[in-house]
């Protein structure tokens, strides 16, 4: 059995690491990874945003992570608590997107069945491209009127967002690689749509106790096989890539 030991992260370079990671995308959909960090006792959040968890070498993964999407996707949820706006990446790695054929920034996207969002937030205002709005047919009719005016939104399913439409649309899209920055309900459906391909969890040094929900919630008891791609060690926090191996 290959062993697999933790390697310091201040000699991996993130970026690189992750641009040449396989992503396969299937051939009528994105490859679609997820992007999260927990404490040791597997809190999400602490007072509701996942930010404290994170130190350096987390944002500084999270953001290699964001730089090889080609579209950001979160829950209404995620969007509200932590304040959403567009990355802003650097020249080079803008670059970097350009020479592998992507555009130089990734487009965002919000899966929200109440349309609970601010048009005024970042996350419109700055978007270099519309943001993509998922939702469903029983969303408040003057919200997604208001939605429509800043945003490209698609109603994708009845009560609420069909997933499986949703990785179709980015699918026809031309989006090869769309990153899932939860939240956990989001990640509980997206593993039972059987269309999670990758998970990327940052493991903080931290214990926190309290209610917090699991990285993926919701979803149902089944276990799905995932390998070890990497795993990297920061101030104690440990930086793992795992990818679905079987379905």
């Amino acid at each position: 059995m290959r062993q697999l030991l933790p390697e310091p992260a201040e000699v991996v370079d993130p970026f690189e690491a992750h641009a040449r990671a396989a992503r396969p995308a299937p051939a009528d959909r994105p490859w679609i990874a997820g992007n999260m960090v927990t404490s040791i006792d597997g809190a999400v959040a602490v007072g509701g945003r996942s930010g404290p968890l994170g130190g350096e070498g987390d944002h500084a993964t999270f953001r290699a992570i964001r730089a090889v999407a080609d579209v950001i996707v979160a829950a209404g949820g995620t969007v509200r608590a932590e304040s959403y706006g567009p990355p802003k990446p650097s020249e080079a790695v803008r670059e970097a997107r350009v020479a592998r054929g992507q555009a130089e920034r990734p487009r965002m996207a919000v899966v929200s069945g109440s349309l609970d969002l601010d048009t005024g937030s970042a996350f419109f205002t700055e978007a270099w491209e519309p943001p993509l709005v998922y939702t469903a047919e029983s969303a408040p009719a003057d919200r997604l009127a208001a939605l429509r005016s800043v945003a490209d939104v698609q109603v994708l399913g009845a009560d609420q967002v069909d997933l499986l439409a949703v990785a179709h649309h980015l699918g026809s899209l031309g989006v090869g690689c769309a990153v899932v920055e939860g939240g956990p309900t989001l990640n509980g459906h997206l593993l039972d749509a059987e269309l999670l391909d990758e998970l990327n969890l940052t493991l903080a040094p931290l214990l926190v106790g309290g209610d917090s929900p699991r990285a993926v919630s919701g979803a149902d008891e089944h276990p799905r096989p995932f390998a070890l791609a990497h795993l990297w060690e920061a101030d104690g926090s440990l930086l793992a890539r795992y990818v679905r191996t079987a379905r």
